[in-house]
C-alpha cells in the first residue's frame, strides 16, 4: 500500500499553503541567485547576483567610561534572595488577614500580616515605606518578575524576596539594605560568576552579621574557599550634584543590571509615612531604580561606591526619576560597628527630644538666632541630670556652635556612651553651661523606640551575649503565674545571625533548663553559661508564653 506524501499529511491538516511558500523559498536559495514572489497575481524575478553580504564589524571603544566601570564593579556586586517562612499567628488575627494583606497607600502594612507595625512610629511607617517598593518582605516590591511572589499570602504561605548587595572584603562580607534581610528566614547570594539553572540556583547561603535599622543598612556573610572579588569606596562628601554616576543591582531580579544618571541633589531626607529618620540623609540620583536595586551600589565614574541604592519616591511603584542612596560615609562608620564585638551600631544621645524646625515667628518670640530648643527632657537621662530643662536652647558643644538639630545629632551620636560633652545654652536669655555625660541612646529611648533592649540589658553577662547573642531578664511574677512555673529567665533580644539566632532560640521565650540543669534565676544562667566552650552541645527547655496552652519545646545546637 502506498503510504501519503509529506505534503499529502500536511495538506490534510491545513498546512499545505505554508509547506508550499516554504518550498519555494527553499528551491529559490538552491538556486542561488533568482528569488520568486508574487506581487498582483503576477511573479516578478529578481537577480540578487550583486548584492555584497553582511560582515560582523571589528569591536571598537567608545568615549565613555560607562562600560569599562560596569565590567571593574560588576563582579563584585550580587543577587539576593530571600525566604521569609509563615509565622504562626493568633486566631484574632488570622481571621482578618485577607483583608490586610494588600496596603492601601496611605496605610502602610509591614507586611507579617498583623496590619500594624512591630514597633510604632514614624521610622516603622518609613521602613514599610522601603519595603513596599524594593524587594522587602512584604508589598510590591518583593516581586522578582511576573508571577513571582512577594509576601504571605492568605494561606500562609512562604515569602520570597529579591535584593542586591555588594562585597566590600574578599573573605564575603557584603552590604546590603536592613529592608532586604528583615525577617527572612533564610538567604541567598548569588554572584555573577555563579552558574544559572542546577540545584544550586538559589546561590550561597549567607548569614547576618548585623542590622541597623535607622539607616536601613545590614551587613551579611557568604564562605569562600577563594577570595572574592570586591568594590572600591568613595568619599561621598566629595560627590557634586551633576556628577555622573552608575546603579549597578537586580531589578526584578535581573542580575546585573547597569544604569546611569547623575546626582540631583545631597543631604535629601524624606518623611514618607512619617517623621524622617535623624540618621538618613541620603544622596537623590535620576539613574534608574527599580525593585529589586534596593542594597546595591550607586557607583562614581572613579568606580567608587558612593551610596547604597535605598529607596525612590514613586506613584506608580517603579522608577520615576527620583531614588536615594544612603552615602557611603555613613555607610563606613555603620559598617565598621557592625562588624565588631557587638555586631549593632551604639549611638550617644543626651537624652532631650527637639523640633527638627520651628518657625521664623517661634524664633523670634524666644530668641533664638541658633541652636536646638529643647522640647522635653528624659526624666532619667544624663541631661536630665545636668540640669537641662525644657524651653532651654543649646547652642555648643564642647565650644563648636551648634546651628541646629541636625548639627546637634551628628555631633552627639558618634561619642561613646560614659564620656561627657560640656554643653553651651541659653535659659531665659542668659548664657549657661553644663557637663553632661553621654548614654547609649537605644537603652535611653527603649520605650519611646520601641526597642527590646531595656536599661539594664547592658548588665547581661559577657557570656550570654557573646556565646549565646542573647540579653535576658527575670521572669515577672504575672509571667510565672500565667505560665505555671517556678524561676526561669526570659530572652529580651537575639542577635541576628548569633548561635541563638541559628538554634531558634527566640526573643520572649522563658528558659527553665540548659543541659538538663534548672534555671532558677539570672545567676544560675550566668553560671551554668559561663562554663560553656566551643565545640560543646547546649540543649535548652524552653516555654514560649505566646503559644496558647503550649508545653515545653527543647531547642539546641553545638556551639561555634
Amino acid at each position: 500500500m502506498n503510504q501519503p506524501t509529506l505534503l499529502q499529511r500536511l495538506r490534510s491538516r491545513g498546512l499545505a499553503t505554508a509547506f508550499t511558500v516554504l518550498t519555494t523559498l527553499s528551491v529559490g536559495v538552491l538556486a542561488g541567485s533568482v528569488l520568486t514572489r508574487n506581487v498582483h497575481g503576477k511573479e516578478a524575478q529578481v537577480n540578487t547576483s550583486d548584492a555584497t553580504p553582511l560582515t560582523i564589524p571589528s569591536p571598537i571603544t567608545l568615549s565613555n567610561g560607562f562600560s569599562a566601570i560596569a565590567k571593574q564593579v560588576g563582579p563584585a556586586v550580587v543577587n539576593i534572595n530571600t525566604e521569609s517562612l509563615p509565622k504562626p499567628q493568633s486566631s484574632r488575627n488570622r481571621g482578618n488577614q485577607r483583608r490586610r494583606m494588600a496596603p492601601m497607600p496611605n496605610t502602610p502594612d509591614n507586611g507579617d500580616g498583623d496590619g500594624d507595625s512591630d514597633n510604632q512610629g514614624g521610622q516603622d511607617n518609613f521602613q514599610d515605606f522601603f519595603n513596599r517598593f524594593f524587594g522587602g518582605q512584604g508589598g510590591q516590591g518583593g516581586q522578582a518578575g511576573p508571577g513571582a511572589p512577594d509576601g504571605q499570602g492568605p494561606d500562609g504561605g512562604v515569602r520570597q524576596a529579591l535584593g542586591s548587595g555588594f562585597i566590600v572584603d574578599p573573605r564575603g562580607y557584603i552590604v546590603t539594605n536592613n529592608h532586604v534581610v528583615d525577617k527572612a528566614d533564610h538567604i541567598w547570594v548569588k554572584l555573577s560568576t555563579d552558574p544559572e539553572g542546577g540545584p544550586g540556583d538559589l546561590g550561597r547561603p549567607a548569614k547576618v552579621v548585623g542590622v541597623d535599622k535607622d539607616t536601613d543598612l545590614a551587613v551579611i556573610k557568604i564562605d569562600s574557599k577563594e577570595p572574592l572579588p570586591t568594590v572600591k569606596l568613595g568619599n561621598s562628601d566629595a560627590a557634586e550634584v551633576g556628577d555622573w554616576v552608575l546603579a549597578i543591582g537586580s531589578p526584578f531580579g535581573l542580575q546585573q543590571t547597569v544604569s546611569a544618571g547623575i546626582v540631583s541633589a545631597k543631604n535629601r531626607t524624606i518623611d514618607e509615612g512619617g517623621a524622617p529618620s535623624q540618621f538618613q540623609r541620603f544622596i537623590q540620583t535620576d539613574a534608574a531604580i527599580n525593585p529589586g536595586n534596593s542594597g546595591g551600589p550607586l557607583v562614581n565614574m572613579a568606580g567608587q561606591v558612593i551610596g547604597v541604592n535605598t529607596a525612590i519616591y514613586t506613584e506608580s511603584a517603579g522608577y520615576e526619576g527620583i531614588g536615594f542612596a544612603m552615602p557611603s560615609n555613613t555607610v563606613i562608620s555603620v559598617y565598621n560597628q557592625l562588624i565588631g564585638p557587638a555586631h549593632k551600631v551604639i549611638r550617644g544621645s543626651i537624652g532631650i527630644t527637639f523640633q527638627a524646625a520651628l518657625s521664623t515667628a517661634v524664633s523670634r518670640v524666644y530668641g533664638i538666632k541658633s541652636g536646638v530648643l529643647v522640647n522635653t527632657v528624659e526624666p532619667k537621662g544624663p541631661a536630665a541630670a545636668a540640669g537641662i530643662q525644657p524651653g532651654d536652647v543649646i547652642t555648643s558643644v564642647d565650644g563648636t556652635t551648634v546651628k541646629d538639630g541636625d548639627a546637634l545629632v551628628a555631633n552627639i551620636s558618634p561619642r561613646a556612651p560614659g564620656s561627657s560633652v560640656k554643653l553651651g545654652y541659653i535659659r531665659n536669655g542668659k548664657p549657661e553651661t553644663a557637663t553632661v555625660t553621654i548614654a547609649d541612646r537605644s537603652k535611653l529611648f527603649a520605650d519611646i523606640l520601641g526597642s527590646n533592649e531595656g536599661p539594664d540589658s547592658g548588665n547581661e553577662p559577657d557570656a550570654a551575649q557573646g556565646k549565646l547573642g542573647i540579653t535576658i531578664r527575670p521572669v515577672s511574677p504575672e509571667l510565672a503565674s500565667k505560665l505555671g512555673i517556678h524561676g526561669g529567665v526570659q530572652v529580651t533580644s537575639v542577635r541576628p545571625g548569633s548561635f541563638a539566632d541559628e538554634i531558634a532560640l527566640g526573643q520572649g521565650v522563658v528558659i527553665l533548663e540548659v543541659n538538663r540543669k534548672p534555671v532558677t534565676d539570672e545567676s544560675s544562667f550566668k553560671s551554668i553559661i559561663s562554663g560553656l566552650k566551643t565545640g560543646d552541645d547546649v540543649a535548652f527547655l524552653i516555654r514560649d508564653p505566646r503559644v496558647q496552652g503550649g508545653g515545653n519545646t527543647y531547642v539546641g545546637g553545638t556551639l561555634p
